[in-house]
This record gives structure tokens, C-alpha cells and sequence, in this order.
């Protein structure tokens, strides 16, 4: 899988032609010729030796352990000394290199809708003592039983999900975390703009079903509604098995004097005395985990303070309401005890209207339809409170967030120390 040089490239394009066969029989044309051509001319500087770089990478028999061991792998043509000069004194558009990752064919739910997933992972660099802005990162089974603070590079990564049970994924964005970043502010930033990019690239378009966004329990999953309200998308989190939530208000008695009630009973969680009757209850029979009991219950929230994201907010805060899913199972296939999981799928106020949650379709979870758009209302910054606008029955404008700047507080995880990796 080579490329020929800037010189060949420009006297005859054929010479470009992959040697992996693709579908359709598109030799020339197929998805991943157009993929690699694409990424060759977003290397603007040392474009030759980046790429064969890459393609090292790419073809090496197993883990990449220094760019020397690259120069023997038989994509790289070139001496040891050009990867490590590639890193160092080449250039990469990012920005033009994200738009032609999006434009790639991305997976779709089996009923077309898509569905990214973000989490952190991180690059362990404990030797690494040189290295800036490393961040102890709590990591599993380095030893048995252990647990260990390792100094590492956290990365946030976007990613689009396949149907089924396969572990393929298909990624779509990657940032470093560095020192004092908000994970949650980074996050929002970085769905934001591979929103936008869907959208450009025209896999998102008005009337399709709105893209499903999924996190661990580590998301704050209604403020990420909550800054995200202006785009195409809904939000599915897992929540910790120790939250306790509030419902609404209860209606103000006549009469009453003082201050209104914002918040009413608690949720517990571990508590199923506070749960009371769901709103929607589901049995569905599988053949891996035996029956599953789905059930939720409407309009929980959590009850803000101002601390942390919301420390320099003045007045009240926003009543971020959702819908709290809890899911059993009577068996996993490893045959350990299954416990529950707990999804909260926040919405903002707009999208309410009273709608219950479609719990079962095909024997598995989904997400509630699609919301009505909003006329292109700007999202709301953790300064304002979200209020719902008018919508104009028959408008149905496409939700296409505003562009940000691509020069974030984060970088990207190609452009970390680049003097020390390729």
C-alpha cells in the first residue's frame, strides 16, 4: 500500500492506484484510495515521508515500539533518520484531514440512525519524564488486584457505533486533555464539531433521525444536553448506581407564601421505597441474558449547585429534567451476577411535550423519536438558563450549529510533542 512521490503524483494520478482490491470492483475509486489520497495531500510539509510513515505503522507485525523499528518495515523506503525528521518538521491540516475522516462511510443502527460514543482513553507515559503536561490517569489490572495512578496522556475520542455485538468502530475525532481542562467543556466542544462535519459531509440531513450520543458514567450527561440543545442530537449516559435525583415540584398551594419550590421528593437510586410506580415498564425475553426488565420514570433531575461548571452562575440554576432508564437482566454470559445498569436520557425543555420513552423495538433499547426542530435557536452557555421557544408548526429548518474555532484549548492527539512520536 504505497503512494508514489509529489512528482509521479502530478504526472499521472493512475500511478496512485491502491493494490487492495475493494468492493464494486472500484479498484482506483474505491473508499479507501479515495481516503489515503485525501490524507496525502493534508501533509503539507515532508508529505512523502509522513505517509510512508503511516503506512509503517499501519503494516507493522506488532506494537510500534520506536520510529527505528519502523525504518525496517518494508513500507518504509526511506532511512531512519526521515521518521524521525517526519514528526518533527512535518505538517498536518488538521482541520481539512477531520472533514475527510467524516466523509468516510460511517456505520448506522439498524434503523439508520447514528450513534457516536465518546470516552477517555489514555496513552500511558510513565517512563516518559520529559514528556509535558501528563495527567495521572487511574488505570485497571497492571498488577493483580491492583489499581494504580499511572502518568499518562488522556486523549477524548469520538467514535461511530456498528449494530450488533462486533467491537468495531469507526473514529471520527480525537483531543488531548491537558492540565485544568473540563472534560465535559472539551467534550461538548468536540461533538459540536464532528456534528458539524456530519452535516457538511451530508451523513446527517433534515428529517433523518436525530444522532444518538452514548457515554460512561463519567459524563455529565444533562449538561451535555444542555450545551449541546442545538444540534440534531440526543443523549444517552450511564449513571452510578449511588445517585439520587428529584422530581418536579409539587403545584403551588393558593395562598402560599415565600419562596416557590423548585425541586420535589428524592430519587434514590439504592433506595427503591423513593422509586414509586415507571412511567413505562418493559419484559423482553433475550437469548444471551435471559429476560430483561426495562423500566423509567419521567422527569428527574438533578439538583445543581454552584460549584465546579456551574461555580460562576448568578441566580437560579436551570431544571435539567430526563428520563431515568434501570435495566436487569437474570444473566450474564461470563456468569457473573449481573447488576443493573441505570441510563439517564436528559432533554432539554423544548423537546418535553409530555412524549413517554419508546423502551423495546426489535428486542433491544431505543432512544425516544425525534424532536421537532427548533428554528435554528443558538445552543445555551452554561451562563444562561435554557428556555423553550416558540416553535412554528410546518418550519422544519436544518439544526446546523454555529462554526467554532478550531484552535481550542485542547489539541489534537496527532499534534502532541510531535519531536517524540510520529
Amino acid at each position: 500500500m504505497i503512494i508514489p512521490s509529489c512528482d509521479s503524483w502530478k504526472i499521472d494520478q493512475r500511478a496512485a492506484v491502491i493494490s487492495v482490491p475493494h468492493a464494486g470492483g472500484r479498484l482506483a475509486d474505491g473508499e479507501l484510495s479515495r481516503f489515503r489520497r485525501a490524507l496525502y495531500e493534508r501533509l503539507t510539509r515532508r508529505a512523502d515521508a509522513l505517509f510512508e510513515l503511516a503506512d509503517a505503522v499501519l503494516c507493522a507485525d506488532g506494537p510500534v515500539r520506536s520510529i527505528a523499528e519502523l525504518s525496517l518495515v518494508g513500507e518504509h523506503r526511506r532511512g531512519h533518520g526521515s521518521g524521525y525528521a517526519a514528526p518533527a518538521r512535518g505538517g498536518i491540516d488538521f482541520v481539512r484531514l477531520k472533514t475527510a475522516l467524516g466523509a468516510v462511510s460511517v456505520p448506522r443502527a439498524a434503523d439508520g440512525r447514528l450513534v457516536s460514543a465518546v470516552d477517555v482513553t489514555c496513552w500511558l507515559r510513565p517512563e516518559a519524564h520529559t514528556a509535558r503536561q501528563r495527567i495521572l490517569c487511574h488505570t485497571y489490572g497492571r498488577g493483580k488486584d491492583q489499581h494504580m495512578m499511572v502518568p499518562s496522556w488522556p486523549c477524548s475520542v469520538v467514535v461511530a457505533l456498528e449494530a450488533g455485538r462486533g467491537s468495531w468502530t469507526a473514529p471520527l475525532d480525537a483531543v488531548r486533555l491537558t492540565p485544568g481542562d473540563d472534560a465535559a467543556t472539551v467534550t461538548a466542544a468536540q461533538v459540536r464539531g464532528v456534528v458539524d462535519r456530519l452535516i457538511v459531509v451530508g451523513h446527517w440531513r433534515p428529517g433523518d433521525p436525530e444522532i444518538l450520543l452514548v457515554a460512561d458514567a463519567g459524563y455529565d450527561g444533562p449538561r451535555l444536553a444542555h450545551v449541546l440543545a442545538d444540534l440534531p442530537i440526543v443523549v444517552l449516559v450511564r449513571m452510578r448506581s449511588d445517585r439520587v435525583l428529584r422530581r418536579p415540584a409539587p403545584p403551588r398551594a393558593p395562598g402560599a407564601l415565600g419562596r416557590p419550590r423548585r425541586h420535589g421528593g428524592e430519587f434514590v437510586f439504592g433506595d427503591p421505597g423513593t422509586w414509586g410506580e415507571p412511567d413505562v415498564a418493559a419484559h423482553v425475553e433475550t437469548r444471551r441474558y435471559g429476560q430483561a426488565l426495562v423500566r423509567a420514570w419521567d422527569r428527574l433531575h438533578p439538583r445543581l449547585t454552584h460549584r465546579i461548571a456551574w461555580a460562576g452562575r448568578a441566580g437560579n440554576l436551570p431544571i435539567l429534567e430526563g428520563t431515568v432508564i434501570r435495566l436487569q437482566v437474570d444473566r450474564l454470559p461470563s456468569g457473573a451476577i449481573p447488576k443493573p445498569v441505570w441510563l439517564d436520557h436528559p432533554e432539554t425543555p423544548d423537546a418535553r411535550a409530555g412524549r413517554p420513552v419508546d423502551l423495546v423495538a426489535a428486542g433491544h433499547l431505543q432512544p425516544t423519536p425525534a424532536r421537532p426542530p427548533v428554528g435554528g435557536r443558538p445552543a445555551p452557555t452554561l451562563e444562561e438558563t435554557a428556555v423553550a421557544p416558540t416553535v412554528v408548526p410546518g418550519s422544519p429548518p436544518a439544526r446546523v450549529s454555529a462554526p467554532t474555532p478550531e484552535h481550542r484549548s485542547a489539541r489534537t492527539c496527532s499534534d502532541v510533542v510531535p519531536q517524540n512520536h510520529a
